[in-house]
Order: C-alpha cells, then structure tokens, then sequence
C-alpha cells in the first residue's frame, strides 16, 4: 500500500473531530492478528475518541458470551500444547494438538453442542483424525453434520422454531435490547430441546441434591419472592451451585411457570444477574428488578430493551476502578518494536511455491456459515466460484467459469474461477459454509477447512490465520457457465 496513503488516513483519524473503528474477521484472522486488535484500540483510546458522540463506547450485556475475566483463570494453559485459555476458551487450533499425542495429560472426550469442528475448524483432515482418537464423542446438534457422524452418541435437539430460543449478542447503545422468541412449530419426533436434554442427564447424575430440589421447588409454587430469597440463599451458602444454576432453575422454578413455558426458568436467573450488575440503566429501562425484566421477556415475543444508558454513562462499563483503560501490555508492545526489526518473521507466509494469499471463508450474499445445509437455497453463486483478480486471471490463462486446481500445504480442490475486480492482485478467495455433505444434495462447493493448516495461527492467542492461506493456482479447462 502506498506510504501516503497510510499517512493521510493518520492526519485524519488525529485531527477528526469524532473517529470510530469496526474490527472483523479479515484482521482477526491474519498475521499479527492480536497485535492489530490492540493497536486499533490503542487508535481510538490514544485519541481520545471514547465516551462522547460520534465515538467508541462500552454497553451492558444481558449475558456473558465467554468465561469470565477475574484474576483466577488467568495464566491457564493447555497440558499438552502450553496454549493460553483465555475467557475459559481453548485456542481452536490446538485441540487436535491437545488430543493426537501419548501426553498423560491429553483431551480423552469431547461434548460437542451444535458446533460442527470437523468442518468448521482449521485443517479438516487432522480434526476428523482426533476426533476418531477420543475416548468418547457426544454431539448435541439439529442434524447429523460430519461431526455427528463421527460421535459415539447424537443426542438430538429440536430447531431454532421448535424451542425457545435467544441470541446473545447484544451489543446496541444506548437502548440495548434483548429476544426470547417462543416456539412456532411442534418438535420432530424423537428431539428434544436442550433444557430437557441436559435435565435428564444431571438427574441421573445425581447432580443436584434431592433436597435442596424439593426446598426451592416449594419456595417456587409459593411466591416469586419466596423463590429468590431460597435460591440466593443457597447459593450464597455454596457459591458452586451457580454452576448448576440453569439447571436448578429449570428443575424447580421451571415447574410452577405457565404451561409450556418451563425452559424459560434459566433466563430468570439471567435477568436477576442483569439488574443486579446495571442496576440504574435497568431501572432507566422502566424494570423495578429482575423479577419484571423477566416477566417483560417473556410476555414480549418481540423483545424488551433491558437497559437505558447515556453518553455519561459510558465510563461506568470501564472495569478499572479508577475507570482507566489498561494501554501498556508489554508481551504486544515487544511484538510492535519487532515489526521493524530485518531479522525478524514477515507479515507474509506466501513464497516460490505458493505466491497467493487465499481468504478461506468470505462472506458473501448467499453463505451462512453452516446454518443451512441445504444448498438449493442459494440463488446465485451456488458452486462457490473462487475469486480472483483481473491481473491474476490474466498471468495464468483464466476466465470467469474457466476449471483450475487450487492447492495449499494441506491439501488441494477443483475450483470455478470468478474474475472481479473485487479482488487485489494477489489475493484469491473462496466463500464460507459450502463443501458440507447433505444426505439429499451431496458435497456441493468446495470445503475451506481442507486446505487450512493448524500451525498458521497467532502466536499469543492461536487465533487461524483463516484469511491469509499460502496458495497457488493452475488453470485446468474449458470455461462453464456460472449460475
């Protein structure tokens, strides 16, 4: 890229009178992944572009997406590989690497929940081999994806319109909104949401003690009020059981809820959680407590907005308690003074044999991931055509539908060419979500995750360099028409 190009986006970013920043996947999944997530908040917070219009702000959220962030989870590692669990998440691309190995310490099982890693994580070939390696595999999951095929048990879960259902982004200030969406359609035969799911399994676990069930199933039937002082008292008493907590509630205040309405029970506790942490912005909102926030959730199909904020209150949502942002992390700040560094590691791992950089999963009008595995819904671009840039077509022979073999360091695909000016000279690109097998449809499009590698990942966080895949391509045949 041009210097002065760099320069003049600096001279703007400094002297605007409001910046803000959106960071997505094509820097979170590409060399130097974490080093460019904190110097691009080091851009809005080193400005000054927080807590004021036209800038960066925090906002509540009515659940937590990851594990927690207090001091006790911090410095875990995997046995095996040594990786940083951060947020009690394990780096997707070391869990082959925490299993194929005679490590006494090594991964034994894996309970999967509607995730489909033998497709959807880095190096397909190498996830379907650990994954045959385990002691036992249990999948919980709406079909029977390639991960299922390869678990000891499937334990099938009704869809998105046969269960309640949420979603847990919530992210919108300064109204933040939460959606509890009620089933529409009966079950299918033989499924079974969640809730019920896990129930019938901690029962026969013994899992929650019998008395204690019986205590807070009393207290339910007898007020709301009686029911949250039981619960929080037992809770108080034995802080462990809030890892049990959906399910006590499931168990107990589950069954003196409206018919039909008992797999609700855990949002209770989410909403008791929310207005004890915002307090002020939930009662901004129009909710006493947590008890009327969840009545509101659940009587509004269409959702509720649970908090209330202003640009004044942005601050409060900074953890410090001197409401500071934390700048100087020096494990990044060493990475940063390295990148002028001759001798140190390029930004690139292209080379000879491999001269393109591929993007493994673009997003694009009509992918969803592996949402829908039926692929007749797509409209246009039902093959996944990679794409490529005019420049490229033009050195090796290509036209748009023109057959090429594309290859990688981990394995190799029939591809259909795409020529766009979407694309620099360089870059190639293949959507996300295809190469699934449907039992009615086959494998349609090509699989991004065959030709993935799990060693191309960022060294702090082990974050898959998804959008930066060393590749070439060779021109196979005669032109096909594109849908």
């Amino acid at each position: 890229m041009d210097e002065e190009l760099l320069r003049s986006a600096a001279r703007r970013i400094a002297t605007a009178a409001s910046v803000t920043t959106y960071e997505d996947l094509g820097v979170q999944q590409a060399p130097h992944s974490t080093l460019v997530s904190y110097l691009n908040k080091l851009l809005w917070i080193l400005t000054g572009n927080f807590g004021r219009p036209g800038t960066m702000f925090l906002h509540s959220a009515f659940a937590a997406l990851a594990g927690g962030s207090g001091k006790s989870g911090r410095g875990r590692r995997t046995p095996v590989t040594g990786a940083k669990i951060i947020s009690g998440l394990v780096p997707c691309n070391s869990i082959a690497e925490e299993i194929l190995t005679d490590h006494p310490d090594r991964f034994r099982a894996m309970w999967i929940e509607s995730a489909n890693p033998a497709h959807s994580l880095a190096d397909s070939r190498a996830f379907a081999e650990a994954l045959d390696a385990l002691d036992l595999v249990v999948v919980v999951d709406v079909a029977l994806t390639e991960t299922a095929r390869r678990a000891d048990y499937v334990l099938p879960a009704a869809s998105q319109f046969e269960k309640w259902e949420a979603t847990f982004f919530n992210t919108e200030f300064p109204h933040n909104a939460f959606q509890l969406r009620p089933p529409v359609l009966d079950p299918l035969p033989g499924t079974l949401p969640e809730p019920e799911i896990y129930a019938r399994l901690l029962r026969r676990l013994g899992a929650a003690d019998e008395g204690l069930l019986a205590t807070l199933t009393k207290a339910a039937h007898t007020s709301r009020a009686a029911f949250g002082q039981a619960f929080f008292a037992a809770v108080g008493e034995d802080p462990k059981l809030f890892g049990l907590a959906p399910h006590l509630l499931y168990e107990t205040l589950g069954t003196a809820l409206p018919e039909g309405r008992r797999a609700t029970a855990p949002v209770w506790g989410l909403a008791q959680l929310c207005a004890m942490t915002y307090p002020d912005a939930v009662r901004r909102a129009g909710f006493t407590d947590g008890d009327a926030l969840f009545d509101a959730i659940v009587a509004t199909p269409s959702g509720v907005t649970f908090t209330v904020d202003d640009w004044d209150d942005v601050w409060t949502y900074v953890r410090r308690p001197d409401r500071r942002f934390t700048v100087e992390i020096p494990e990044l700040i060493e990475k940063l003074r390295e990148l002028g560094d001759p001798e140190s590691p390029g930004s690139s791992l292209t080379s000879a044999a491999y001269p393109l950089v591929l993007s493994a999963g673009e997003r694009r009008s009509f992918t969803a991931n592996t949402i829908y595995r039926d692929p007749t819904w797509r409209r246009r671009d039902a093959q996944g055509a990679l794409r490529v840039s005019p420049a490229d077509a033009g050195r090796l022979g290509l036209s748009t539908g023109s057959a090429a073999r594309l290859h990688t360091e981990r394995g190799s695909a029939h591809v259909v060419v795409e020529v766009t000016d979407m694309m620099r000279e360089g870059h190639i690109s293949l959507p996300n979500g295809l190469g699934v097998d449907h039992p009615d449809h086959g494998t349609v499009g090509v699989a991004p995750n065959d030709l993935t590698s799990l060693h191309h990942r960022d060294w702090l966080a082990g974050t898959p360099w998804h959008k930066h895949v060393p590749a070439r391509l060779e021109a196979l045949g005669p032109v096909q028409t594109l849908a």
